[in-house]
């Protein structure tokens, strides 16, 4: 197994990290001969709230399918940011994760930066960042997949400083993640808010894969920004089942979704 544990300074978290990287360099190319008959195509893949750099590797079958479809996996650990850049000297996750990982991974490994070739994935907190990853990168990711995305941000907005706590966490996490909640409907850390300015510039939207359980305590949140997403004419990928916020649900949807990013017929 090609499994690397990376580490660089980071000129946008002001220290030191580490990342996971796969590359599918000893796989069986004689079992889907079709899929390396390209250079690998490299997946960003962006772990939960309480989830760190190895959350993917460890809870999910992504190896096995990076073996079979030929790509490379670039794992970071977002700690509980939300993938989004803070006002603090050292918390710009978003630069992190959508511009300066990505680019220092693709001279230190020789993977492809063009964006065709770059595809951006999460679960959770990083299908939140995920979706606003690709957005604010347009030009660096070509397609998006979320699994039971936390697109949270019209109750954030809602939020005030006596708003109790939702049971995962506090107003003052969630000024610090996203802003005075008052101002995020404007945001650029809304996800809306970008798909506004990039319909309004005329430029392309990345393609973009949801998924989430029907008994998943983020099902309305999903199809708020579902409906959004039908009034602004923003064509997407959507499937729903019967399943919780949970592995079992994710893990059964990961072939799929990848099927999808590789312009793949789905599997009978």
């Amino acid at each position: 197994m090609a499994d690397f544990h990376a580490r660089y300074f980071s000129q946008a978290l002001t220290r030191s990290v580490s990342f996971y990287v796969y590359l599918p360099l000893d796989a069986d190319r004689n079992a889907n001969p079709e899929q390396f008959a390209r250079p690998p195509k490299t997946v960003l893949l962006l772990h939960g709230y309480t989830g760190d750099a190895a959350s993917w590797k460890l809870d999910t079958p992504i190896y096995s399918l990076a073996a079979k479809y030929n790509l490379a996996l670039i794992m970071p650990d977002g700690e509980n940011s939300f993938y989004l850049d803070g006002e603090a000297t050292g918390r710009q996750y978003g630069t992190f994760v959508g511009k300066e990982l990505p680019d220092f991974a693709h001279r230190a490994f020789g993977l492809s930066g063009n964006r065709e070739d770059n595809f951006v994935v999460g679960i959770s907190m990083g299908g939140f960042g995920a979706v606003h990853t690709g957005l604010a990168y347009p030009d660096a990711f070509a397609k998006i997949a979320a699994f039971s995305p936390a697109l949270i941000e019209r109750r954030v907005a809602a939020m005030r400083p006596e708003t109790a706590p939702d049971g995962v966490a506090n107003y003052e996490y969630y000024s610090l993640m996203f802003g005075q909640p008052e101002a995020l409907a404007e945001s650029r850390n809304s996800p809306e808010t970008l798909v506004k300015e990039l319909m309004q510039a005329g430029k392309p939207l990345p393609g973009l894969f949801l998924t989430i359980g029907t008994e998943d305590f983020l099902y309305e949140p999903n199809q708020e920004f579902r409906r959004f997403l039908t009034e602004q004419n923003v064509p997407f990928h959507y499937e729903e089942g019967p399943g919780t916020h949970s592995g079992e649900f994710w893990n059964a949807r990961l072939e799929p979704a990848i099927r999808w990013m590789l312009d793949l017929p789905e599997q009978g």
